[in-house]
């Protein structure tokens, strides 16, 4: 196993431009890196994440959610649930943090381009595909119809209604929601998020799909969506571990023989088809 590069470990300094509260456990960073050089010379694919580090607390990998032509800030989306993202939470405009990446495979849009794409989530994983929504969007000449099916288990657990409202209005895009429950004023489905398939209205076979989310629920997606003749290499997923160094030394995000940190997030189904669902994996 070859010795990373030092520099791949090295957190530079970021500083917190602005704080969103996305919900009562989900916020969102505003960052922006301190040194200039440093900020000037990164560069990122959608898909990729972040270490960010806590200073005496330790660090934790987020998905970069704005897309690579938004500017010298990145957004963060980050939920509430352990010692570090407490700890991050708590913090305010002005407040600095350590920042290390980009690292991962990030989604194909090279491949995706004059190809319509599909964007399914699940649950509260959505971050990972929200800059393939934003890169579709600047570019829209290089791809076909845009659709974006969202499900969450409780409509009250959606976040950013306001921007799905807006994507509904873009040319040439479709937006579906479901909840397996809904509250009141639920406009939409309720229901499992697969059972939107049925009101999708693209080829497929002339189709880029790009899925996050709970594991079971990928793989349900993606067997559903192949028995629609979805051919399988036009099938990307993002898949959760626990990353720890990002830097594939520290053997925690082992997904079969692969490292989901440097060999992901992103993975084509066929891929890791056999090891989804598989205890252990």
């Amino acid at each position: 196993m070859h010795a990373p590069d030092p520099n791949l470990l090295l957190p530079h300094e970021a500083e917190v431009v602005a704080r969103e509260q996305e919900s009562s456990n989900i916020f969102s960073l505003r960052l922006r890196l301190a040194e200039d050089t440093v900020r000037k010379a990164f560069r990122y694919v959608p898909g990729q994440f972040n270490m960010l580090y806590l200073y005496g607390v330790g660090e934790i990998p987020v998905s970069i959610v704005n897309d690579a032509q938004h500017g010298e800030e990145l957004i963060h989306t980050v939920r509430s649930l352990g010692r570090v993202t407490r700890g991050l939470a708590q913090l305010k405009v002005g407040d600095r943090v350590g920042m290390r990446g980009p690292y991962g495979r990030g989604w194909p849009m090279q491949a995706a381009q004059g190809k319509n794409v599909l964007v399914i989530t699940g649950g509260l994983g959505c971050a990972p595909v929200v800059a393939v929504i934003y890169h579709v969007l600047r570019h829209r000449g290089d791809y076909g119809h845009l659709t974006i099916i969202q499900g969450v288990r409780h409509s009250d657990d959606l976040i950013w209604r306001e921007q799905y409202d807006r994507w509904r209005t873009e040319p040439d895009t479709t937006v579906l929601l479901a909840a397996d429950q809904a509250g009141p004023g639920w406009s939409w489905h309720v229901g499992l998020v697969t059972e939107l398939f049925r009101d999708m209205d693209i080829d497929l076979q002339h189709t880029m799909v790009m899925l996050c989310g709970p594991e079971m629920m990928m793989r349900a997606s993606a067997e559903q969506l192949c028995a629609r003749g979805l051919p399988e290499t036009a099938l990307y997923l993002s898949m959760e571990r626990n990353m720890q160094c990002a830097v594939a030394q520290c053997g925690h995000c082992q997904f079969g023989s692969r490292f989901v940190c440097r060999d992901g997030p992103v993975f084509p189904y066929p891929d890791i088809k056999p090891l989804l669902g598989v205890a252990g994996f």
